[in-house]
Parts: structure tokens; C-alpha cells; sequence
């Protein structure tokens, strides 16, 4: 086929592809963003949700009130505050967040410039041979969807553990908030069928000091890391205690025996109707990302329209964060879930990149609200978030958030995260990225792009990975954490 009819082909394409998508944004019919609710939630190990006020402007702007200072966390044991709202002037509602207790201060992390990105190279052996623009067009139960042109690998860090430890090791030296996961205990949670019970809350204590609390994520897992927390120095054992629907168990676990603890509670899970799911898109909207972020919306409403579609036809809603930077015209903007698709919809194409400057953005703060001002369920829920950005968060802000405290509150409440590493997204970036997906038990996905010298790669320190494009890929995951519940 010569390059002419190549070229015919793929202008026709991208006619369709736009028709499908609603052709160009039409700003008319981007939805109001729902009001976060003040009512606390049924469930009173969890937080209560942000109260704000309706805004006129289709969006919702959340300018947090930081903590004292930006410092890296303990694992307190009591649950975070509500945040209030108060009314703005300027159009949109601004939410300013209740700032919380001041955490520990991390390890001495060495404050150093971060080193420019390397070109991307060629994918290893491992990889798969499709690459971006060599994906296949979609047929059978596919045909619906259009082609989108983003493709990525993800990794699984706490699967590839001994992988990720000698990366955690030899990267330390980058200006990151060090939290020591080096000790780990996978926590599993089962009913009496040997099925996996989500959003059972687990409780480690030494003596009579609870250490840490969290609720299971879908596979009935969570995570403890005792050398992240100072007071667990000289503990030998740990008393962990599981419930869930009124059954309970209390076992006693020496420490550096086993690394997997396993409870079974007198109770099942059940699904008669579809199972609950609220995904959040997190996405950096700052002009970095400008040269693709209309390919990462396609991808989000392709993404969209097939999790709306899929057999196990779970009750979803979808949400968003977009974020920028401080001095720009906003520095987060929350859409609040929503179970319309075709609404959700509008809210992607209403996207725009804008702003920025420097390189890092003000991610400490936009997962702070992320957390927060979107009204999450809880009970029988999975609860997901998609970060999409290329740059790490400004650790040298005063008064900010830390990004290292969120990940642990997201634990606690079983907030999975799954990092989404974009173009030129530096070392310090990949590290901080990585840390929150495996602290969260998400995975660390990255887009992949042509190197110089042809072919497929990316300049993160994975070794094995396969390409999917980057819509498939998260669909197979929502689709994983679904079927976790059914084991």
C-alpha cells in the first residue's frame, strides 16, 4: 500500500474517530460538577466528606489551606477531618481544606537538583513487539471503540518486590520524602468461603497502642510497613485484628517470620446487584502536557465507554481532579463523581493545558484534594484513582501538602492508585510516582514513545514489561480489581 493511500486512509479514520467523539468540544454541554456533600458517611472508621458550595462556573476550584509544613508522614492512628467550604466571589466555588496535624519529619532527605530525563530507549527483549502506532485495530467485541494512538507498559512493584527494593536502594539519593518500606507484611482478609472480604478493617497493634488501621482493597489485602513508623523499634510481635459485617478475629504474628498474615472471619461477601466502583482521573492539565493531552482525553473517553460497558456491569461513577501549579489560574478543579457517562464525557473535552512554568506542579496539594472533596463511597466500593501527569510534586513549597502522608491516608481508607508516568517525566518524578502506586497497591504505568534509533521504549528502570495501548491496559485493570471480589 503506497503512502498515499496510507495517508487517505488515516484522514478518514480520524474523521470518524472525531464524529464518535462528538467532533470538536462543545463547552455549551460540560455539566455543572455535582456539590460535594457535608453529610458524614455511614461507615465511622472513615472520613467524612468535603462540604462546598454549588458553583455557577462548571467547576468546582479547591484552593487548600496547607499544614504548617511540608514534612514527610507518620501513620497516625486517628482518621483525618472533614474539610469545610466557604463561598467565593469569583465565579467558582473555592474549598479551603482544614489543614492537617503536623506529621514527623522524614529522614533527612537530601534536597538535590533532579537529573534531566535520558532519551528513551529501545524496549528490552521482553517487550512485546506492537508498538504505538503498530497497534492493531480493534475487532469483534472491540469494533465500537476507535483506535487511540497512546500505548504503555505498567509494572507491579510489590509483585516484583526484590526488583523494586535494589531500585528503592540505589535511587535514594533523588530529593523524595524517604517512608522505609524495606520491612513488609501483606495483611489477607477471607470470609468463611475462602473468598476475599474488601473494606474489612484491619487493625495492628503492640500492647495496648494501636500502630495502624486500614481497610482492605478488593482483593481483601493491605499493607503494614513497621520501620515506617518510629515506635515500632523494639516490637517482636503484632497483634492483628480483622472485621467485617460484625465478624472479627484477633491473631498474634512474630515479627520477620512469615511475611504473609492471613485471617478468615465467620462471614461472606456478597454481590446480588452490581458492585460499586468510583474511578477519579487526577490529571495534570498544566502546558507541559499540551503536546498530548488531547490523546490522553481520547484515551479517557475511550476508557470511559468501555468500563461503562463491561459484563460485570458494576454501579459506576466517574470523577476528575484537574491541577496546575500555584499562580496559575487555579491550582485544582474538581468535577465530583458522577454516574452519567455522556456528562463525564463533556467534563474530559473541557480539558485544557495551560500554565505551569517550571517543571514540578503542585501534585502535593491536587492529591490532598483528591482524596477529599470528591464525594467517595464506601461500604462494599472500590475506590480508584488514575494519576496522569509528567512532573513531580514542588517539594521546596511552604505550607504544602505532602505527597507522602496522602499515600498513606489513601492505604487507610483503600484508595488504590495507579500512577500514569507521561512524557519527560524525570527520575525524581518516576521514584515518587512508583512510591505512591506500590504504597497504594496500584501499579506504576508509563505512555511509551519512539526512541531515536527506532522502535518502541521509555527511559524509566523497568526491565519487563508488555505494550497495551494505554486505554486497554486500564480497562483490564478496573476489570482485575472487579473480578478480585469473585475469587
Amino acid at each position: 500500500m503506497n503512502g498515499l493511500v496510507k495517508s487517505s486512509i488515516a484522514m478518514a479514520a480520524l474523521m470518524v474517530f472525531l464524529t464518535g467523539c462528538g467532533g470538536a468540544e462543545d463547552t455549551s454541554a460540560i455539566p455543572t460538577p455535582l456539590p460535594t456533600a457535608a453529610a458524614p458517611h455511614e461507615t465511622p472508621e472513615l472520613p467524612a466528606a468535603t462540604a462546598s458550595v454549588p458553583s455557577t462556573s462548571g467547576a468546582t476550584t479547591v484552593a487548600a489551606k496547607p499544614p504548617a509544613a511540608t514534612i514527610a508522614p507518620s501513620v497516625p492512628t486517628a482518621l483525618p477531618t472533614a474539610t469545610a467550604s466557604v463561598p467565593s466571589t469569583s465565579g467558582v466555588t473555592a474549598v479551603a481544606t482544614k489543614a492537617p496535624a503536623a506529621t514527623l519529619a522524614p529522614a533527612a532527605p537530601t534536597v538535590l537538583p533532579a537529573p534531566a530525563a535520558p532519551a528513551p530507549t529501545a524496549a528490552p527483549a521482553a517487550v512485546s513487539e506492537a508498538g504505538r502506532d503498530s497497534a492493531p485495530a480493534m475487532t469483534g467485541a472491540d469494533a465500537s471503540y476507535r483506535p487511540v494512538s497512546l500505548s504503555a507498559g505498567e509494572v507491579d512493584d510489590n509483585r516484583q518486590w526484590e526488583e523494586y527494593l535494589e531500585y528503592f536502594t540505589e535511587h535514594q539519593w533523588l530529593p523524595v520524602h524517604d517512608v522505609d518500606v524495606s520491612e513488609r507484611y501483606i495483611i489477607t482478609v477471607q470470609g468463611s468461603d475462602g473468598r476475599p472480604l474488601p473494606n474489612a478493617l484491619v487493625q495492628i497493634a503492640s500492647g495496648d497502642a494501636t500502630l495502624f488501621e486500614s481497610l482492605t482493597y478488593a482483593n481483601g489485602q493491605t499493607l503494614f510497613f513497621p520501620r515506617a513508623l518510629p515506635e515500632t523499634g523494639g516490637v517482636e510481635s503484632f497483634r492483628v485484628s480483622a472485621e467485617k459485617d460484625g465478624a472479627k478475629l484477633s491473631l498474634d504474628f512474630p515479627r520477620g517470620a512469615e511475611t504473609d498474615w492471613n485471617l478468615t472471619l465467620d462471614t461472606t461477601a456478597s454481590y446480588d446487584s452490581g458492585v460499586p466502583l468510583d474511578v477519579l482521573f487526577l490529571l495534570d492539565s498544566t502546558g507541559s502536557m499540551a503536546d498530548e493531552i488531547d490523546r490522553i482525553k481520547d484515551t479517557l473517553l475511550s476508557i470511559s465507554a468501555r468500563i461503562t460497558d463491561l459484563p460485570s456491569q458494576p454501579d459506576l461513577r466517574f470523577g476528575m481532579v484537574s491541577y496546575r501549579d500555584r499562580g496559575d489560574d487555579y491550582i485544582t478543579r474538581v468535577f465530583d463523581f458522577d454516574a452519567d457517562a455522556g456528562r463525564f464525557s463533556d467534563t474530559i473535552r473541557s480539558v485544557e493545558a495551560h500554565g505551569g512554568g517550571d517543571e514540578p506542579e503542585s501534585l502535593n496539594e491536587a492529591l490532598h484534594v483528591a482524596l477529599n472533596a470528591p464525594e467517595w463511597r464506601w461500604g462494599d466500593a472500590i475506590r480508584l484513582v488514575f494519576l496522569l501527569a509528567d512532573a513531580p510534586p514542588h517539594l521546596d513549597y511552604p505550607q504544602d501538602y505532602d505527597y507522602a502522608e496522602e499515600m498513606v491516608q489513601a492505604r487507610k481508607r483503600a484508595i488504590k492508585i495507579f500512577s500514569v508516568a507521561s512524557s519527560g517525566l524525570n527520575p525524581q518524578g518516576e521514584y515518587i510516582f512508583r512510591q505512591i502506586a506500590q504504597h497504594t497497591m496500584g501499579r506504576f504505568i508509563f505512555i511509551l514513545y519512539e526512541s531515536p534509533g527506532g522502535g518502541v521504549g521509555t527511559p524509566h528502570n523497568v526491565d519487563e514489561y508488555t505494550i497495551e495501548r494505554l486505554d486497554s491496559l486500564i480497562v483490564r485493570l478496573v476489570e482485575e480489581e472487579l473480578a478480585a471480589m469473585y475469587e
